[in-house]
């Protein structure tokens, strides 16, 4: 497996720390006036999603982690568990609703998405980054409602967004699955 020492490190890299792969989200190179140079990273474990500080110095080193990203297909929720296919072998995989995080608010069935696997064993999902959704339920236009204001929709994978007052219940919109806007209506 391959390994890193600190002048391989930069912003984005996926490292493995003690078992657990991690990405790079901050990258600092220090040189201080005395003593040897350093570099000071934030690290996002993708284990747990938190953001953690750490220090390396010349001659320390930490291993590429083995991840592996496979399409999978969104099946059901049947209550428990999250239902996901692998498009190529068809082995279907179960996973808690923390498990998939954010993106089980932006999934419905049949939707393709993208999981992480860590030593074979999945460890995060991510939902496309623009999807199309039906709206199921927002309030009603009114006369004068067209300042440009907005309401709130809920839409068929359960999320709720913020949508313009001419839009209506039962159209489909794109949704932007970073940061949970709407981007337009889909005609």
């Amino acid at each position: 497996m391959a390994t890193y020492s600190m002048g391989d490190l930069k912003k984005g890299l996926k490292i493995e720390l003690n078992g657990v792969p991690y990405k790079i989200i901050e990258y600092q190179h220090v040189k201080p006036g005395k003593g040897a140079a350093f570099v000071r990273v934030k690290i996002k474990s993708y284990a747990n999603g938190k953001v953690i500080e750490k220090t390396f110095h010349a001659g320390d080193k930490c291993e590429a982690p083995n991840l592996e990203d496979k399409t999978m297909q969104y099946l059901y929720d049947d209550g428990e568990f999250l239902q996901f296919m692998d498009n190529v072998t068809y082995d279907q995989i179960g996973l808690t609703r923390d498990q998939v995080g954010d993106a089980a608010n932006w999934i419905i069935d049949g939707m393709n998405v993208e999981m992480l696997f860590h030593n074979g064993q999945p460890i995060g999902v991510d939902a496309p980054a623009v999807v199309e959704l039906k709206i199921v339920e927002t309030p009603p236009n009114f006369k004068g409602d067209s300042q440009g204001g907005k309401k709130p929709a809920t839409l068929e994978s359960g999320a709720v967004v913020q949508i313009p007052f001419h839009i209506l219940e039962g159209e489909t919109i794109k949704v932007d699955t970073v940061r949970g806007e709407y981007l337009e209506r889909v005609k």
